[in-house]
């Protein structure tokens, strides 16, 4: 398929998760990144924070496009009780992460952005997931074992704790890998052909 109608595709991210994505979707891509700083107004509403970061990771990279080619930038952020659960600092963070985790319901939020010379459209795809309760070993364990001090709400659900403690998923299960895939191969393919 010429899913991209000699358009070339830029991912703006360097996330291995993100790429496996793309590549597993079908699309051929360039990764093309530029640093921002991460932070954000304490007045955005919650659901708005991964959106918008996406949209200034596509602002900073909008000098480098060319007429031909498509943006993609994207950022997911892990929220329960109106926090917003970040990559764990460290083990101890880590630890408070899971814990808190634990036997409930939270919410993975992925916003995504998507920019031409010409235009521009982001969205935000949300997730909900149930955790099992976590035990202090098994949390321990996953820490140790895998990881996820790059992954925000210190996880990854496509490795252990994804397969063996998550009760319950309610939306896109790729939106909570780091792109809604099914959303974004829509979207793409609408950019793709817009002149």
């Amino acid at each position: 398929m010429n899913i991209l109608q000699n358009k070339k595709l830029i991912l703006g991210s360097k996330s291995p998760r993100r790429s496996q994505l793309l590549s597993e979707a079908g699309f051929a891509f360039e990764i093309r990144t530029q640093d921002i700083e991460e932070s954000f107004d304490s007045s955005t509403p919650l659901l708005d924070v991964a959106e918008d970061l996406a949209i200034r990771k596509a602002q900073a990279l909008s000098d480098t496009l060319m007429d031909e080619e498509i943006l993609l930038t994207a950022d997911s952020v892990v929220i329960l009780d109106n926090i917003i659960y970040n990559k764990p600092e460290n083990y101890q963070d880590g630890v408070r992460i899971l814990s808190a985790l634990s036997d409930r319901t939270h919410i993975v939020a992925t916003g995504v952005c998507l920019m031409t010379s010409k235009i521009r459209e982001s969205f935000t795809v949300v997730t909900n997931i149930t955790f099992e309760k976590l035990s202090f070993e098994e949390i321990d364990y996953y820490l140790k074992t895998y990881q996820p001090y790059d992954k925000a709400g210190a996880y990854g659900i496509q490795d252990w704790i994804g397969w063996c403690k998550i009760k319950k998923i309610e939306g896109s299960y790729s939106n909570v890998m780091g792109l809604p895939v099914r959303e974004v191969y829509e979207k793409i393919i609408i950019f793709s052909n817009s002149k």
